[in-house]
């Protein structure tokens, strides 16, 4: 019954606390022979670590990676790889006066209310401190797609009422992760430094979106009909801390389109051909490379929504475990807006899935 894994033969089990000892994981199924950079494993935690902008959490942690095995002499074996993060800058104190109190938006009663225990440490197991394995094992999924010519690329495409008004026409997104807001646009990013500006005077929060793209990958990758690859994706998106909407392709712009206007229109370019088929490419791409659940070779573009941070610097009421009415007074050491730092989060997802079900159709080649 526990839900500490996703994948099924690129699988990883995760495990820690908010304020416990550490953050770790274990990868299993990982291919032998894949060379494991560590300053590419190390960038991408940096990614989201916190204490990195004004406007997010001011938690110090320098998130270095530590390989438990699984990796020798700078190569992976085939074998599973452990490994964890030390959790250097918890303070667990600071959380004792929420050890009996449910926070609006959070939690902390449903984690009560399942298993009549919680660490209500900064949220224990439920923090978003939780996908520092996930931006880990989305790493090694990286460097393990980056082999056959596959980059995920995602940045951020609206906090609050600000948004890219067109993210398609942002191809090369890679000065996006030079700045804070991990956004591409500098207008955008100049308008949204403003409104986090006044939402930390005012000790509220906001949320926003990510848009997220994958190109080079080869036609016939998913599982339908439960596995499809959009549903991975989705599942993988939706297990986020604090996301709450996903969609791909022309999303839910696309239903008030008419059939005429969102079908993807075929055109043949090369005479190549993959299982006896002539390789097609689609003139639009409403589907967002992805038709019946099976790749079709073109890129796949999604957007995940995330809500606005439940953790805010303003007084609201709220209950103890028992019963007690009380006003609850914001502390703590929290973001403004989860968004940029989930950036990383939404790439390793995405390349956790890409890579089980790339992995699965070998299986089936051979």
């Amino acid at each position: 019954m526990p839900g500490n894994t996703i994948g099924k033969l690129f699988r990883l089990t995760t495990f820690g606390e908010s304020h416990g000892l550490a953050i770790g994981g274990i990868i299993d199924g990982f291919p032998a022979g894949i060379a494991i950079n560590s300053d590419f494993t190390q960038n991408e935690l940096d990614k989201r670590k916190p204490g990195s902008t004004n406007f997010g959490s001011p938690r110090k942690e320098s998130d270095h990676l530590e390989i438990l095995s699984g990796v020798f002499q700078g190569v992976s074996l085939g074998t599973p790889i452990a490994f964890m993060v030390r959790n250097a800058d918890a303070k667990p104190g600071d959380y004792e006066a929420l050890r009996n109190t449910f926070r609006p938006s959070h939690a902390d009663y449903t984690y009560s209310i399942k298993y009549g225990i919680r660490d209500h440490r900064g949220g224990g197991r439920s923090s978003a401190r939780e996908t520092v394995s996930r931006v880990v094992a989305g790493a090694f999924a990286k460097l393990f797609l980056a082999g056959m010519k596959i980059s995920i690329n995602a940045f951020t495409d609206s906090i609050g009422p600000i948004k890219i008004t067109n993210p398609d026409k942002y191809q090369n997104i890679a000065s996006s992760s030079a700045n804070q807001l991990r956004c591409p646009d500098p207008a955008i990013s100049e308008q949204i430094l403003l409104y986090l500006a006044d939402l930390k005077e005012q000790g509220d929060s906001t949320g926003g979106t990510i848009f997220c793209r994958i190109t080079g990958l080869p036609p016939g990758l998913g599982e339908p009909v439960f596995e499809k690859t959009e549903s991975e994706l989705a599942k993988a998106m939706l297990s986020i801390n604090a996301c709450i909407g996903f969609e791909y392709g022309s999303g839910f712009a696309g239903a008030a389109l008419r059939g005429s206007e969102n079908n993807d229109q075929w055109k043949l370019t090369e005479a190549k051909k993959h299982n006896g088929i002539t390789l097609l490419e689609t003139v639009t791409n409403n589907s967002g490379g992805i038709q019946g659940g099976i790749t079709n070779g073109q890129d796949i573009y999604f957007r995940v929504a995330f809500k606005p941070v439940a953790s805010i610097r303003q007084p609201q009421m709220s209950y103890t475990s028992e019963g007690e009415h009380i006003l609850l007074e914001g502390g703590g050491r929290h973001d403004i807006c989860v968004v940029p730092r989930a950036v990383a989060v939404v790439e390793a997802m995405a390349a956790i899935v890409i890579a089980d079900l790339l992995l699965q159709q070998n299986a089936y080649k051979s």
